[in-house]
């Protein structure tokens, strides 16, 4: 698992965003959320602090979660990071 939060990690560094991220903690955050989901498409809001914001596109299958993308909501700008285009 910790290859996979690093992957994370070095996803959104080179989109730019030079804050604060935790692989682990992002996955955390889906994993709690989709537990309440049925199969689907989803957009999660995750407020980070006062200026940050994460909106996570998901995608919830029967057996896996898919972080699609990541948006990352700064006062200055809008990283965007599309973690399907990997693949």
């Amino acid at each position: 698992m910790e290859q996979f939060f690093k992957a994370i990690e070095e996803n959104i560094r080179k989109s730019g965003y030079s804050g604060e991220v935790s692989g682990e903690k992002i996955y955390d955050e889906i994993s709690d959320e989709a537990e309440k989901q049925e199969e689907g498409s989803y957009l999660f809001l995750k407020k980070q602090n006062d200026d940050i914001m994460f909106e996570y596109r998901v995608d919830i299958l029967d057996d896996n979660i898919n972080l699609a993308t990541l948006t990352i909501h700064t006062p200055d700008k809008k990283y965007f990071i599309d973690f399907d285009a990997d693949k």
